[in-house]
């Protein structure tokens, strides 16, 4: 058991439901555990500890054994005959401080069963962090594919629904993925509802003709109405839109369930469709297109369409992150073809790591991502393990709670 899991287990007073006496038993109460000291000296400062009714106030300092007490040299150190508690898993011996006397000390008492202890452990994750912060290695590379992998079979079961949904036709399963990945997140589930209220084949119909791309998809969106075209050039796709909604029987969204606040201006939802119906008229047939590409390069190409104002590379990447690598990977499990399973792990290996909140919690623990391959599986962790309490299903919860 590493010395870290008492600390944390200290820390958190995971020990409270049980009772906790010296090994020469006297009752010990823990008023405060302390401040914990990442630096030299004992391991928790300004403690306050009652002994069989005494209170103390001093330091703590916790071993997995109470020999560990001298191995380290605590018993010549001055700095540790401030401790009034030794806090041990084990008391294989009496401690004594550099004056030569005797140090009360404190078997600590926890639930001990695996099971118990992973679900008290997993109410915040701390423990993990703990350990991270120590061990980042411990985050191992095949781990980390594992759940990459893991991560991309998940976007290949939602891949495989939705073509049973269009009988499997899977240009227009990808644009409609595609226009979810538009919203960039805080508009994906309006620009997904828009994609699927405006079928793919209703828009090839005009594919010649960007202004009606461009009336189609705002006016479907809810986001062109009488109230909203104020510019001439409004004006002029509101009546393009109410002719095609007539021809197509199409039904618009409300306007109200897309989402601006806090949006920088080349991020509006109306700057993002108009992107992508400049994307759907400048690149026919785009799933066939993006499974035939070769080269990182060459992809983001595909994407980088003469619009204004044109998506940056980052938002490019999210794009291939998103869309492209997981129908590589579906379309490569769907027709046995091992290769274009293998072409999508090694694009998201080339492509730069994400940058998110999330990500940026992971790189607060020491871990460094180093392509999307990394972050797609910081992911998948955190999203499928750590918020799922699934300690035991993980191989870092797995060693940790094994070693209690």
């Amino acid at each position: 058991m590493p010395e870290l899991f008492l600390h944390y287990i200290w820390q958190r007073r995971l020990f409270q439901p049980l009772a906790q006496q010296t090994t020469d038993g006297r009752r010990v109460e823990v008023l405060d555990v302390g401040r914990h000291n990442t630096d030299a000296g004992p391991d928790f400062f300004a403690a306050t500890i009652r002994i069989d009714g005494m209170q103390w106030v001093g330091n703590v300092e916790l071993h997995v054994l109470a020999s560990d007490w001298y191995r380290h040299g605590h018993d010549t150190d001055k700095a540790y005959d401030t401790v009034v508690l030794h806090v041990v898993k084990k008391a294989d011996k009496e401690v004594r401080n550099s004056r030569g006397e005797l140090i009360p000390q404190c078997e600590l008492q926890y639930p001990y069963e695996p099971e118990c202890l992973a679900k008290m452990l997993s109410d915040t994750n701390a423990l993990c962090e703990f350990r991270l912060q120590e061990k980042p290695a411990m985050l191992t590379a095949d781990w980390l594919r594992t759940l990459t992998n893991e991560r991309l079979q998940r976007k290949t079961d939602a891949i495989r629904q939705l073509l049973d949904m269009l009988h499997g036709n899977w240009e227009e399963a990808f644009y409609i993925t595609l226009a979810h990945n538009f919203g960039f997140h805080t508009n994906g589930v309006p620009f997904e509802m828009l994609a699927k209220q405006t079928p793919l084949s209703y828009l090839l119909k005009h594919r010649n003709s960007l202004f009606q791309l461009k009336a189609m998809l705002l006016g479907q969106s809810g986001l062109l109405n009488a109230d909203t075209a104020r510019t001439d050039e409004d004006k002029k796709l509101l009546k393009e839109y109410l002719f095609l909604q007539k021809k197509f029987a199409l039904q618009p969204l409300s306007a109200a369930l897309w989402k601006r606040l806090r949006m920088r201006p080349q991020s509006f939802p109306e700057v993002r469709i108009r992107q992508f119906a400049t994307l759907l008229h400048e690149r026919e047939m785009l799933l066939r297109t993006c499974l035939e590409t070769q080269g990182l390069q060459q992809l983001r190409d595909i994407f980088r369409v003469a619009s204004s104002p044109v998506l940056g590379t980052a938002s490019v990447d999210i794009l291939l992150i998103n869309s492209v690598v997981p129908y590589r990977y579906a379309w490569g499990a769907a027709h046995n073809d091992f290769s274009m399973r293998e072409n999508a792990l090694t694009l998201l290996s080339h492509i730069p790591p994400e940058s998110n909140n999330i990500i940026k919690q992971w790189k607060m623990l020491g871990i460094a991502p180093h392509s999307a391959a990394d972050t797609q599986a910081l992911l998948q962790l955190h999203q499928e393990y750590c918020q799922r309490h699934r300690c035991r299903d993980c191989n870092i919860g797995y060693q940790i709670t094994s070693d209690l």
